[in-house]
């Protein structure tokens, strides 16, 4: 599978000399050392701008960022390198979409149509083009077991719809959506489909056909590659037909007084210097997941996601928010939960203490919270180096903590 040394924070003591648990995948992994070090190896040896020197350094750095392209394009199954534009992160894929697409096609009373479990990045861009262009944004409800509510969906779904945007794994709920049946019935209907794969690229197998999508967000730093580097997928036909959002350098082929022709795609909506180290690293990320299989990570944190249900399940009072495995079991390898009457912010700080990290609060998903009448929520997130043994200290210090402030309450 992998060996866990590859990855040194994990390795790394806290202030009481105890190793650190880190389960806080869900928010941005663990970089393995073959990605810090091909950073480094950029750095040191062909740091160069990419497209534009004509010397060696340049030609180096082109190649690997260009072939860092071609490896997200196979990552996803997707028909081109030309559909695969380089952002910042998901959230910057989102605005594109929002923003090239949305502005230029988005008229007044059309629909965008969101779920309510949705992370602000992928609502905000929508509200303010909504806001712009006049058109309505309709949320899709969650059922009781905290899935998508695909009953809803067909209700919601109209003539007005021109744009279903849906996140594939739920970063709280932790359910993992049917987009092919989302697809399906949006297709037939003559609606585009957006796709946030940020909790799903690093955990399944993503097809881009299969799934019969338009545009797909993935962020780098939730593959075990750096942060700042992302990437928006859409169809070669569709990017052709939108104008860019950013405008400058790279992005232009010819540049007159009063007028600009733009580059040919991909780098017609790649202004400026690219984050040339990060894309490189992402490739390597990407490779290091490869050699261990998608479908051999989706198995195995399969059997944690078992594994930990199984244990929080018991312990008295807590409430987990989301289908259980036994509901969904192609949900997220994380569980999100709450206690009556303890904050989860003092949860979250006591196990810091401990070497326990985890994360608190709405987890960027305040309608969801709001949804469900919930102030925050502590979230354990897995991937393929978390360990049963992990588990076990967690739910021993989590009880621990339960006890602690319930006393001191």
């Amino acid at each position: 599978m992998f060996e866990r040394s590859d990855f040194p924070t994990l390795k790394n003591p806290h202030d009481k000399n105890e190793k650190i648990i880190y389960l806080d995948h869900a928010a941005t992994t663990q970089k393995p050392i073959q990605v810090v070090k091909k950073l480094e190896d950029y750095y040191k040896n062909y740091n160069a701008n990419v497209h534009r020197g004509a010397h060696q350094l340049s030609a180096k750095a082109t190649a690997e960022f260009e072939s860092a392209r071609v490896q997200i394009k196979d990552f996803i199954n997707a028909n081109s390198e030309k559909e695969i534009i380089f952002t910042r992160n998901a959230t910057e894929a989102i605005n594109i979409v929002a923003r090239s697409w949305g502005e230029s096609n988005l008229k007044e009373n059309d629909e965008i149509l969101l779920s309510i479990m949705e992370h602000h990045s992928n609502i905000v861009p929508w509200q303010l083009v909504a806001s712009k262009n006049k058109c309505k944004i309709k949320y899709v409800s969650i059922d009781d077991d905290g899935n998508f509510d695909f009953d809803d969906f067909q209700n919601k779904l109209n003539e007005r719809t021109k744009i279903v945007s849906i996140v594939h794994i739920s970063n709280t709920l932790g359910c993992c959506n049917p987009i092919e049946k989302i697809s399906k019935l949006a297709k037939a209907n003559g609606s585009l489909v957006l796709l946030d794969a940020c909790q799903s690229l690093a955990h399944k197998n993503i097809d881009i056909k299969k799934l019969n999508i338009d545009f797909l967000a993935g962020s780098g730093h939730k593959l075990c590659g750096p942060t700042g580097i992302g990437f928006l997928w859409s169809k070669e036909k569709i990017l052709e037909e939108i104008p860019p959002h950013f405008g400058g350098g790279e992005m232009i082929e010819d540049v007159f007084e009063n007028h600009s022709n733009w580059a040919d795609l991909p780098h017609k909506f790649e202004a400026g210097t690219p984050a040339i180290a990060e894309a490189i690293g992402l490739a390597t990320a990407l490779s290091y997941l490869n050699n261990i299989g998608l479908d051999n990570i989706h198995n195995y944190e399969k059997n944690l996601t078992n594994y930990l249900f199984n244990q929080l399940t018991t312990i008295d009072k807590l409430k987990i928010i989301g289908p259980s495995p036994k509901i969904d079991d192609e949900r997220a390898s994380l569980a999100t939960f709450y206690i009556e009457g303890i904050h989860s912010n003092d949860i979250s700080e006591i196990l810091d203490s401990k070497g326990i990290c985890i994360r608190s609060g709405h987890h960027c998903c305040q309608p969801l919270h709001r949804h469900l009448g919930i102030n925050s929520t502590a979230r354990v997130s897995m991937n393929f180096t978390t360990t049963e043994e992990e588990i076990d200290i967690f739910i021993t210090k989590l009880i621990e903590s339960i006890h602690f402030l319930t006393i001191n309450s």
